[in-house]
């Protein structure tokens, strides 16, 4: 984690203003709590419906990359960013895709820990995209064995998705949800 605590407080539900309930209804609607990610950007509705439907898209089944390699995506953009609260919320996520403890381990380490060559792709193109914004020809070429072009397009949008996620998690200083633990390797980012 990068700050250990909030810059910008997640509402309580008694705070909620009517826009902010409206947004928030259907997760409030849910039975389950409202994690703090939602919480916090809450703060501005306009801003978080928007996310929302985008976010919506990346993790359904509109996004063609099955759920395994979009956590991958995903889960490696979370670490290259130090992101705790996101590592945090989406190790189960990846869990429940079918990932094993030793591939979340694993994607720490990168592209030549042991992975398919479809699968080492999806790291190559997850750190391209972080550190250059950009998917190489040979990072392309090797995504193109394994995956549509659709499929390829959605590589590139779940990464800028989780990017800007990220991005907002950090410096709004999201903090973990009670009962969760911060993995150690992002302890002190």
């Amino acid at each position: 984690m990068r700050l250990t605590a909030s810059r910008i407080a997640p509402l309580t539900e008694a705070e909620l203003d009517d826009d902010q309930r409206a947004v928030l209804a259907p997760m409030i609607g849910s039975g389950r709590p409202v994690i703090n990610i939602f919480r916090t950007l809450a703060r501005a509705p306009a801003a978080l419906k928007g996310f929302l439907g985008w976010g919506e898209y990346v993790l359904s089944k509109k996004n063609d990359l099955p759920a395994r390699e979009r956590e991958i995506v995903i889960l490696r953009i979370g670490y290259l960013c130090r992101s705790g609260y996101e590592w945090t919320q989406h190790v189960p996520i990846g869990e429940r895709a079918g990932l094993t403890g030793d591939e979340i381990g694993r994607i720490k380490q990168g592209a030549d820990a042991g992975w398919s060559d479809a699968d080492a792709a999806l790291i190559r193109a997850s750190d391209e995209l972080h550190h250059n914004y950009f998917v190489s020809d040979a990072t392309w070429a090797a995504l193109k064995r394994h995956f549509s072009d659709k499929q390829c397009m959605d590589v590139v949008f779940s990464a800028g998705q989780y990017t800007q996620v990220c991005m907002m998690l950090n410096s709004f200083g999201v903090q973990l949800e009670e009962g969760q633990t911060l993995d150690p390797d992002l302890k002190g980012f």
